[in-house]
């Protein structure tokens, strides 16, 4: 006896009730978001990295307004000039300490452990109930010029291929037609310094590696 079929559980966004791979055609995209970051973080990488961008904005604004306070209330006792403490050690060394003043962005990344991740997302999208596209996300961290990688897969694949922003206002590659599979091999073979482990699908709302 063939086995009962099992019912297939279906995950639907709580703000515009589709699926999480077509909020992004939705008109309540923007509201969709925080739900998105929550339940499928994996589905939209880019809302991550928009988010953590964010967040470190905030922290810059709020370090950079301590600094200037700081600054001001001290200016009486202090000189502006001073730029280190000066602390005198058991025996006459003297140690110098540096004084916290406003960071830079590399220093704030730091201390966020902020560091954008080297990846290549591949995903297959259909649109219109019929048309399919290919998006390739990520090679511009590779240091790959996205309008020269378009072309080439254009030519490669023989079909349309430009770059776009992607609904987080990140530039992608949209290719037409279903090559996901043929994609990797080409990208490892074209630009070595694109490592297949860095490679991911996007299937049934999760990130899986290529690899």
């Amino acid at each position: 006896m063939a086995e009962k079929p099992q019912p297939v559980r279906v995950l639907y966004c709580a703000v515009c009730t589709l699926p999480p791979e077509y909020c992004e055609f939705g008109s309540d995209f923007g509201k969709c978001k925080p739900w998105l970051i929550q339940n499928v973080p994996d589905l939209y990488p880019d809302l991550l990295k928009e988010a953590s961008e964010k967040d470190a904005d905030k922290v810059a604004d709020k370090l950079h307004s301590t600094g200037i306070s700081s600054g001001a209330s001290d200016a009486a006792a202090t000189s502006a000039s001073k730029q280190e403490e000066v602390k005198r050690l058991p025996g006459g060394k003297i140690k110098k300490k540096a004084c916290l003043g406003i960071l830079s962005w590399s220093q704030i990344k730091h201390i966020l452990h902020f560091k954008e991740r080297q990846e290549v997302v591949i995903e297959k999208v259909v649109r219109n109930k019929r048309k399919c596209i290919t998006t390739v996300k990520g090679l511009e961290l590779f240091g790959i010029k996205l309008s020269d990688a378009s072309k080439k897969l254009g030519k490669k694949f023989a079909t349309g291929a430009s770059v776009v922003k992607g609904p987080t206002e990140k530039d992608q590659i949209d290719v037409q037609g279903d090559i996901a599979y043929d994609i990797v091999e080409f990208i490892t073979d074209t630009w070595p310094d694109v490592p297949e482990t860095a490679i991911f699908f996007i299937e049934d709302g999760r990130k899986v590696p290529a690899a």
